[in-house]
């Protein structure tokens, strides 16, 4: 009687161990693997394992055991009506093996039990309602007489009917937590702009930024390097604003001759310097009703910033040449790579016209900022280049390695490039490292230094045609930008890289 009651206690105390364990969390084999130690250590059963039916495969497999080696229970599966372990699953009744040595359809797949006399094998469904989704089963050698096997067999039902439990909450947990992942997901999709990618969170930062911003009547200034999408957002404030029935105006403020951009900006009356033989309207006065884009605002030369300046104030100015104050309603949208701060404090750049436009800055990341993008562009511009191309090309895994660690000092802009290159250039439909360009694929420290020295001697002669050209077009830097197939803005750029100025008389 005493022991009869000593072991209705270590039941007890084991069920209440494992209702404890298994409402700890939603970790399922670390919580299961605790709930076989658990019968080890209170009912004395030398082994223990729970097998989990797979839906897709129709395959029982070991999902936490006890008393086995991490490469046995990788061993321990099953196909339904295979072994005990099958047989079990396949009826939905218990099974006993008295003496696992002398049962032949005791397969053993695990390879545990290497002299198996003596030893006993007690398997029972795991069933949830009417739908069986798994076994339990023990190792036991029997010391208690007084214990029978049916007193155990009935243990191990109720703990399968506490583990069915757990597994049914727990897959419920996943599904839950699958299905916010997807609406975390959906909701960033509606955070997306038109024509920009990314998924990242820098960039549904810069989407709620101009969600927000659209609508106002605020100044937008829009900081990054070249090639991060500065002119996609700047026309999605513009196309998700009331103004967006009215024009989209862009212009570059570095790639105009610093003569003529208080021309380009606010137009000219006929005769106002030599060659104005007819009034021209500028660009502020062809994006009224609707946005201008300021390009490459830092390049704006000092003495044009008090008219910028007028013109975000007061919405008027004078054309050059003209005494008619003309008025506007215009949004304007700066954009730069440099920083404007900086120029500030060098008396590069009007204090008052930089706190008149940092209104609402937005801050586009490069691209090496927001790597889990790269995927996703890469598909994009791929779909893109081999529908132009009548082609089915795609990237090696390792391909798209290279891609994410490298880090696109050119950007989004580069990486289309890029894209487009191998897709026009590939010969075969699917891309491997060994393809890539030749700067995406230097690594080692030594290839580095030759990549830098290599650079050192390009940017060398690049500097001494630039000279070449403007020394025989008479220093005229549209003429020399001809000669070299460069556009003006193209020029103007390397001309301040090589710090290169025009010569005057």
């Amino acid at each position: 009687m005493t022991q009869s009651l000593a072991r209705e206690n270590r039941i007890l105390s084991a069920l209440l161990e494992v209702s404890r364990v298994i409402n700890s969390s939603f970790e399922l084999e670390k919580n299961l693997s605790r709930t076989m130690r658990v019968l080890g250590d209170f009912l004395e059963m030398e082994r223990g394992s729970v097998f989990l039916l797979n839906h897709n495969t129709k395959e029982l497999k070991i999902v936490a055991a006890h008393g086995l080696t991490k490469e046995q229970i990788e061993r321990g599966k099953y196909r339904i009506g295979e072994g005990i372990v099958g047989r079990v699953m396949e009826k939905g009744s218990p099974m006993v093996i008295p003496n696992v040595g002398n049962e032949p359809l005791f397969l053993n797949k695990t390879g545990s039990r290497l002299g198996k006399d003596g030893i006993s094998f007690l398997c029972v469904p795991i069933k949830f309602k009417s739908d069986f989704i798994g076994v339990l089963s023990v190792d036991k050698i029997f010391k208690d007489k007084a214990v029978t096997i049916n007193e155990d067999i009935r243990v191990l039902e109720i703990l399968a009917s506490i583990i069915a439990q757990y597994v049914i909450l727990w897959e419920h947990y996943k599904e839950s937590e699958q299905e916010r992942e997807n609406l975390k997901r959906e909701l960033k999709g509606k955070y997306s702009l038109p024509n920009i990618i990314g998924y990242s969170d820098r960039m549904q930062e810069v989407f709620e930024a101009v969600r927000l911003v659209a609508d106002s009547k605020a100044t937008v200034i829009l900081y990054g390097e070249s090639g991060t999408g500065k002119e996609l957002v700047a026309k999605a404030v513009h196309y998700m604003s009331y103004r967006s029935k009215g024009p989209f105006i862009k212009f570059n403020c570095a790639s105009i001759p610093e003569g003529l951009l208080e021309s380009e900006l606010f137009g000219h009356e006929k005769g106002a310097f030599t060659g104005a033989i007819s009034t021209r309207k500028g660009k502020f006065e062809l994006a009224n009703g609707g946005t201008i884009l300021l390009d490459e605002l830092g390049d704006l030369p000092i003495n044009l910033q008090p008219k910028i300046l007028r013109v975000l104030q007061e919405r008027e100015f004078e054309r050059v040449g003209g005494e008619k104050t003309i008025k506007v309603d215009v949004r304007l949208i700066a954009a730069t790579s440099r920083n404007l701060e900086e120029l500030v404090s060098k008396g590069k750049f009007r204090e008052d016209l930089f706190y008149r436009l940092n209104v609402v800055p937005i801050f586009m990341p490069a691209l090496r900022e927001r790597r889990e993008d790269i995927p996703l562009l890469v598909e994009f511009f791929l779909k893109r280049f081999n529908s132009e191309n009548i082609k089915d090309v795609s990237l090696s895994p390792e391909t798209l390695r290279v891609l994410i660690d490298y880090n696109w000092p050119g950007n989004v802009r580069e990486l289309e490039n890029t894209i487009e290159r191998l897709v026009v250039m590939s010969g075969r439909n699917t891309i491997k490292p060994q393809d890539l360009p030749v700067n995406l694929k230097l690594s080692s420290p030594q290839e580095v230094l030759h990549k830098e020295s290599l650079k050192a001697g390009i940017e060398d002669i690049e500097k001494s045609s630039i000279l070449d050209a403007l020394e025989k077009s008479a220093w005229v830097q549209a003429k020399a930008a001809r000669m070299l197939g460069l556009t003006a803005r193209q020029i103007g750029y390397k001309m301040k890289k090589y710090g290169i100025e025009i010569l005057t008389s």
